[in-house]
């Protein structure tokens, strides 16, 4: 009688861990690409999401998002290991400021074994040396159904937190500029991050009616918001590569965007629906537009149309998985 064979050992997966500033409580988009990243690489390794690195010997790779304000865990990892399996992930503020004239951003870009840019455009903004050990990794969505939108009316929702990066202003005199125009709403959704932001947006909500502030609501209450929207618009001023453009773009809501590299990076340099930065009249001209002229905004809407396979899961997850073992293997 044969003796049964043992069930071989299942090999031991290596230890990943993610640092975010910004958890869940924060529901930014840092937040959302860390907990994307989770779950895309659950099943390939073990993971842990952190927003300080605890010096745990066992992990082989450190994923830090924003050079910046995840310094302090790239310090502790590169005097316990040196550049050995560390990544760094890029945000917006990293790109278009800090990285430019912060000591220990530009620090953090050194010690990386690894940088990771949201968007092609991102790479501009690197040094020669630093590009060749640069990954562009776009981020993903799942897809969406465009939900029922009201009729005789365009929607335009913002999604972005009260901070002068997202350059709220831009919407708040939109609004004022549109006020005659009674068919064209304003729903703006965010944290109240900036107290004097804050005042603004409440003094506009009750100055032009057709402008709603809704505070902040959860991801998922967000997206319906999207999906119910005509038109998303985006007033940043910086931006690594935004959450909220893939996500209406992924739901077929088309996009007007302020014209930043980060915001050209995902929506195209030839897109139709970008205006200058603060650049309220422009905003506000595109949105007339989007609501007289049909040609327009279905022009829009396939342009959109055309980059939403580029966002979707699959590419991402490949690309992740592809730097984690390609910064192992170095």
């Amino acid at each position: 009688m044969s003796q049964s064979t043992k069930p071989k050992p299942k090999p031991k997966l290596q230890s990943v861990v993610i640092v975010s500033p910004a958890l869940a409580s924060a529901n930014n988009g840092n937040w959302q690409t860390a907990k994307r990243y989770r779950q895309m690489l659950v099943g390939q390794f073990r993971v842990r999401l952190v927003s300080e690195w605890d010096g745990a010997e066992s992990d082989a790779v450190l994923i830090a998002l924003h050079a910046r304000r995840s310094h302090p865990s790239i310090a502790a990892w590169h005097a316990a290991r040196g550049s050995n399996g560390l990544v760094v992930v890029l945000t917006g503020t990293d790109l278009y400021r800090d990285i430019k004239q912060d000591a220990q951003a530009q620090q953090s870009l050194q010690w990386a074994a690894r940088l990771v840019v949201l968007q092609a455009t991102g790479l501009a903004e690197l040094a020669a040396p630093l590009r060749k050990k640069t990954s562009v990794l776009l981020q993903s969505t799942t897809p969406r159904v465009t939900l029922p939108k009201a009729i005789g009316r365009v929607r335009a929702v913002m999604v972005g937190h009260l901070r002068p990066e997202k350059a709220p202003q831009t919407v708040f005199e939109a609004a004022a500029l549109l006020v005659a125009q009674h068919e064209i709403d304003f729903r703006h959704i965010g944290g109240e991050h900036d107290l004097q932001l804050a005042q603004q947006a409440r003094q506009t909500a009750q100055n032009y009616p057709q402008y709603q502030f809704m505070g902040e609501l959860s991801h998922a209450a967000t997206r319906r918001e999207i999906q119910r929207a005509h038109v998303l618009v985006h007033t940043s001023i910086m931006e690594g590569g935004a959450h909220v453009l893939m996500e209406a773009i992924c739901s077929g809501v088309p996009v007007i965007a302020s014209r930043i590299a980060g915001n050209i990076g995902m929506l195209g340099d030839d897109y139709a629906g970008l205006f200058e930065v603060g650049d309220a009249q422009g905003l506000a001209t595109l949105l007339l537009k989007f609501k007289n002229e049909p040609s327009f905004a279905t022009h829009l809407q396939q342009q959109c149309a055309r980059r939403a396979p580029l966002f979707e899961p699959a590419h991402e997850r490949s690309g992740l998985i592809t730097i984690i073992k390609n910064t192992l293997l170095a």
